[in-house]
């Protein structure tokens, strides 16, 4: 649209939509030790030793727990520190992602 000045009329659009949101996961596995895994929630996820251990038990109950709920490229960035952290141990720790 254009008016007698020539400047053109433009329609503001101003919705700002909220980023989407993404578990981490961490899986099971017969192989990784709890004290890694715990290690893990505390130094990549900063829990707390007691969180941390809840969050374990439930990954050794369950088969899988949520180690944080973050944006998609926080989830991971996330992910490469635990694989690469459990790769340098030796350990097979399985950790995913998943949108909420």
């Amino acid at each position: 649209m254009s008016d007698k000045k020539g400047s053109t009329a433009t329609k503001d659009r101003s919705e700002i939509r909220e980023p989407s949101l993404y578990k981490v996961l961490l899986h099971n596995d017969d192989y990784t030790s709890m004290e890694f895994v715990v290690a893990i929630l505390e130094r990549v996820f900063r829990k707390s030793t007691s969180e941390a251990s809840k969050i374990m038990l439930n990954v050794h109950r369950e088969g899988v727990g949520i180690a944080g709920v973050y944006t998609r490229e926080i989830c991971e960035t996330k992910v490469v520190i635990v694989h690469d952290l459990a790769r340098q141990s030796e350990f097979p720790l399985r950790c995913t992602i998943e949108k909420i």
